[in-house]
């Protein structure tokens, strides 16, 4: 039994929180937009709560044991768009359940253990667009009461235990419908018989791949008209296929997929008769992807794609295109990681596409035969050019986009004549070599864009750029020019709107450089060498918004017309700059605490010079410090001497003056960030790849504090993480993994929200496990290991289940507590309502 005194202090304080909360006070429910989306995604509801109003149009109900759904449940919200039952353990759906939701147009029902479905279930749904009825135990199409639904444009039955194809009868009444997927199921045999209902189809989209297919009869596509058939692993060998595809004769396809997916159905010894069939079917487009064992002789492959207008192989085992017919008709191709052993010497007069990507196998390139091409894209190849760029190249003058990026060494022979049109232009991270010595842009009038980042290339020649009158993006970062100077190389540069000059290591800007650039309208200058800018040479500038001179050297702008920065400027960014605060530029500091508003971080400017006033805030800079006498010189000096005994004891306890400031300042307010995320940087392609691109640009979004992105430059390590970490957050995120624990720096931020979450009543931590963790390793961590083992906390899990559950569960996690101001533009969002097909 617990001592008295000890459980006061457990009591008390629960007694104080509970004369808090009000009656009525708590929702079940989380209000993403103001009577219009509501989240009510796992909070455990045995049935739809009151308290939504009836003007909600996007609801998600999913993750709750409904059980059943009664007549007319959605009454009471006539206006309801996007319903969500997701996994509600709904076993019986009565008649008229959805009865009144006149304007629904998505209905998602995955994952709900139906067993029975009445016949008027889906009665009253007059605008029904999408139907999701994924894992719902469905094992048959034709009881399946949704032949009413004539506005139906989307009907997904994935991964169900349906084992015949046969369509019913009210198939012909679903006239809109644009897209059928039975993907998963147990179909086995398909027969004449089954898809008479859809001869009269001319729109329609269906997806059969992972059904293990073992018989087409031959005319069962016979006369069929879709727009795209996918048919990617269903077969357990070469004569099934071959079976199967003959038995799609007299079909006509818009884009037909064949192949397999990645680690499904490995398919040995594919040989070309497995396609034979292809030559009784009419198709405008073709996919094949993920064939490990495909064959090195690829003569008679396309024989039955000769008129076939798109081709694209991905992941295929290809070696090379030796064999191909020669009265091809293709316009577009593309060739994505087919370890292709050397570049293809193509010759396709009808082409105008070509995509030739990441495939490591071809190191040098060989000219080609493609007359009409239009578009070409080599990028990520690692190959080297010996001479580029011409007609010659290619034996076309119609050349549009050509995309050489990520390759090895390119050498400039020819300024691209005869390929005038070229509009789009893309060398960056290439080595480019003699760019810069004669005007190798001369021919281009029309490009609009182009990139020669990264590319090894030194700007000597002034006339580099001659010739590109047209263009408006130039990305030219990661070079470096002659004697670190940039001179007037953007003479014919008059419509450029876009400029990156960034890490290329510019000491110098020379005199009118920027002269003829009126239609600048952002420039990137920033991890340069500048020590001193002229204000004057961003005069021409007439239309520039954005200019980034951050991370350079730069101690004070040149000269003293300081307003001749154009008039449009919006966005100047000076931070991590190494500014002199000593009298003699006086004037420019003073402009830059009258333009604080104009400046990025102006609060994190800091003085490098003179030593009296290094790392102190530009802002605090004075003029009247300039004219002060040898008295006030003294005083000042014993005044500093005040400050640092005073700075030495604050600093003594820095870390308990940062959390009390901080739960005064910050405790009332409106938090910068949701979340604060606590992790090792060993982690950090799961955090930037997972973590951020799910909650960030998902729906709803969250804003995340994370230290490499959103940490101040020039401020203390520890005391970014208290300021901007916990002060501005309203939650943290432990990301718990070996690495983790094996941080010193990850520990200290732990113990720090551990003490901050006890100053800070509404703060919350959420611990993400990343995997299982060794427990005499994470005994290490004591008060660690007692807080996993008392809390619930969220455990990844790399399958399409466990993601779903674990970003869902995770945002009704980040949704406590958030101000719904900040999500007014999801209501037209229906991405986040779609579920895990």
């Amino acid at each position: 039994m617990k001592p008295p005194w000890r459980l006061a202090g457990t009591l008390i304080p629960a007694m104080a929180f509970l004369a808090c909360v009000s009656p009525g006070s708590w929702e079940p429910c989380a209000e993403v937009v103001p009577n219009i989306t509501y989240d009510c995604m796992e909070r455990n509801l045995y049935k739809i709560p009151s308290s939504i109003p009836s003007s909600v149009k996007h609801l998600d109900l999913s993750f709750n044991p409904l059980r059943f759904l009664a007549s007319q449940s959605f009454s009471p919200f006539p206006e309801l768009q996007v319903l969500d039952l997701s996994r509600c353990e709904i076993q019986r759906i009565e008649d008229d359940a959805y009865w009144g939701l006149d304007y629904l147009s998505t209905l998602i029902l995955t994952g709900n253990p139906i067993q029975n479905l009445a016949p008027g279930a889906f009665s009253g749904l007059l605008s029904l667009q999408k139907l999701v009825t994924v894992e719902i135990n469905l094992s048959s199409l034709e009881n399946f009461p949704i032949g009413h639904l004539r506005t139906l444009k989307e009907l997904n039955m994935a991964h169900n235990l349906i084992n015949s194809f046969k369509l019913p009868e009210y198939f012909s009444n679903l006239t809109n419908l644009e897209y059928l997927d039975l993907s998963n199921n147990n179909i086995q045999n398909i027969y004449c018989k089954d898809l008479h209902v859809l001869h009269d189809t001319f729109n329609l989209s269906l997806d059969l791949s992972l059904n293990p297919i073992n018989f087409i009869q031959p005319c069962a596509f016979n006369r069929m008209r879709l727009r795209e058939l996918t048919l990617r692993s269903n077969f357990d060998n070469t004569d099934v296929m071959k079976t199967c595809i003959q038995g799609l004769a007299g079909l006509e396809v818009h884009k037909l997929v064949l192949g397999e997916f990645k680690n499904e159905r490995y398919m040995k010894e594919f040989d070309k008769s497995a396609l034979e069939g292809l030559c009784s079917i009419n198709i405008t487009e073709f996919r094949l992807a993920f064939l490990d064992d495909f064959p090195k002789d690829i003569s008679g492959f396309f024989d039955c794609l000769v008129n076939v207008s798109a081709v694209s192989l991905v992941n295929l085992n290809l070696h090379s295109l030796e064999g191909l017919p020669k009265d091809l008709k293709w316009q577009s191709l593309e060739l994505i990681k087919c370890k292709i052993n050397q570049f293809p010497k193509l010759v396709l007069p009808s082409l105008k596409r070509y995509v030739f990507t990441a495939n490591r196998g071809a190191d040098s390139f060989v000219k080609v035969e493609l007359e009409n091409l239009e578009f070409l894209d080599l990028s990520s190849n690692g190959m080297s050019f010996k001479s580029c760029c011409d007609q010659d190249d290619w034996k076309t003058t119609s050349l549009k986009y050509l995309d050489l990026s990520f390759n090895d060494a390119i050498t400039m022979g020819s300024n691209f004549l005869g390929l005038e049109l070229l509009e789009y232009l893309d060398f960056q991270h290439s080595t480019l070599k003699q760019a810069s010595q004669f005007s190798v842009f001369l021919s281009l009038s029309k490009l609009l864009y182009l990139d020669i980042s990264y590319t090894h290339t030194e700007v000597a020649f002034h006339g580099i750029f001659s010739g590109l009158v047209s263009l408006q993006v130039l990305k030219m970062a990661g070079n470096s020019f002659k004697d670190n100077t940039l001179s007037s190389i953007f003479t014919d540069l008059t419509n450029l709107t876009f400029l990156d000059l960034s890490k290329c290591q510019l000491e110098h800007v020379s005199q009118g450089v920027f002269s003829s650039l009126s239609s600048l309208q952002f420039l990137n200058m920033s991890y340069n060498n500048f020590i001193l800018l002229d204000a004057l040479s961003f005069q021409p500038l007439h239309l520039l918004q954005v200019l980034d001179c951050s991370f350079n050297k730069i101690e004070s702008f040149e000269g003293q017309e300081l307003q001749h920065f154009p008039s449009s400027l919006t966005t100047l960014n000076l931070t991590r700059n190494a500014f002199d605060c000593s009298c003699k530029h006086q004037s420019f500091l003073q402009w830059i605490k009258d333009q604080r508003q104009l400046l990025v971080g102006a609060e994190q400017l800091q003085c490098m010079m003179p030593l009296d006033m290094k790392n102190m805030s530009v802002l605090s800079f004075r003029n009247s410090t300039c004219q002060i006498t040898k008295i006030v010189i003294a005083v000042t000096v014993v005044s500093v001497v005040v400050v640092s005994v005073i700075a030495c004891l604050v600093y003594k306890f820095y870390f308990h003056l940062m959390l009390l400031a901080g739960c005064k300042k910050y405790g009332r307010g409106e938090s910068t960030y949701d979340a604060f995320v606590i992790y090792s940087s060993q982690d950090d392609d799961w955090v930037r790849n997972e973590l951020v691109k799910n909650l960030e640009e998902g729906v709803p979004s969250f804003r995340l504090c994370l230290h490499y992105r959103d940490f101040i430059p020039g401020v203390a390590i520890a005391a970014n993480i208290i300021q901007e970490g916990f002060h501005k957050s309203r939650k943290v995120i432990v990301v718990v993994s070996q690495h983790f624990i094996q941080s010193r720096w990850c520990i200290f931020e732990y113990e720090i929200a551990q003490t901050w979450q006890f100053l800070s009543s509404h703060a919350g931590i959420i611990f993400i496990v990343l995997q299982k963790l060794e427990k005499s390793l994470l005994r290490q961590q004591v008060e660690l290991y007692r807080l996993l083992n008392r809390n619930t906390y969220l455990e990844w899990e790399d399958n399409v289940l466990g993601r779903h559950i674990f970003w869902r569960r995770l945002r009704k996690a980040l949704m406590d507590g958030k101000s719904p101001e900040g999500t007014g533009d999801l209501e037209n969002s229906h991405e986040e309502m779609t579920s895990l097909t």
